[in-house]
């Protein structure tokens, strides 16, 4: 995917934020405000070689990733296709469930390993799968609107996309509290 090919998909906006010296920050918007830009594989599909091509392209000094919508930057994955999965599926295998997650988590990790700056504008609500969109960034921003969850580990789930090691960064590292 060459950087002039870059312009849109449904769900996940791409442009390109000039510098003074005349390179470029790759900029991403998750473009799904109507729900709260849950996480989807179409999502994840668009990011990741999005993603790849501007750590490959030395014009490319960084990366911004943000939400359009006031409401939520990622308000979890997006569990109704997750939920009508299931049960299309029953008791067998998944394999929309298990494709979701396997690329949302090579995504997760990307953005771990992303080896130029990437900053991640995580206001308004902030949930599971979008956790895992922040955490990973070399910079986070939060602002007074930001609400942080792991709701799934109220009913018993553990916190995946790296929640638990997010979690307790933040608690170190901070005056918030979790619970």
């Amino acid at each position: 995917m060459n950087m002039k090919e870059i312009t849109m998909t449904d769900v996940v906006l791409f442009d390109a934020l000039p510098t003074a010296c005349g390179r470029r920050f790759g900029l991403a918007t998750l473009n799904a405000p109507a729900t709260l830009n849950a996480l989807s594989l179409p999502m994840v599909q668009a990011l990741t070689p999005a993603l790849r091509e501007w750590a490959a392209d030395p014009g490319v000094v960084g990366v911004v990733l943000q939400a359009s919508g006031d409401k939520a930057f990622c308000a979890g994955g997006d569990l109704r296709e997750l939920y009508q999965s299931m049960r299309d599926c029953g008791a067998g295998p998944n394999p929309y469930a298990h494709g979701f997650f396997a690329q949302e988590y090579q995504l997760d990790h990307l953005i771990h390993r992303y080896p130029k700056p990437l900053l991640c504008w995580g206001q308004g609500i902030v949930m599971g799968g979008g956790i895992g969109l922040l955490s990973g960034a070399s910079h986070r921003v939060v602002t007074t609107t930001s609400k942080l969850a792991m709701p799934e580990v109220s009913i018993g789930l553990y916190p995946d996309v790296g929640g638990s090691w997010f979690c307790a960064a933040c608690r170190a590292r901070s005056a918030c509290s979790w619970r």
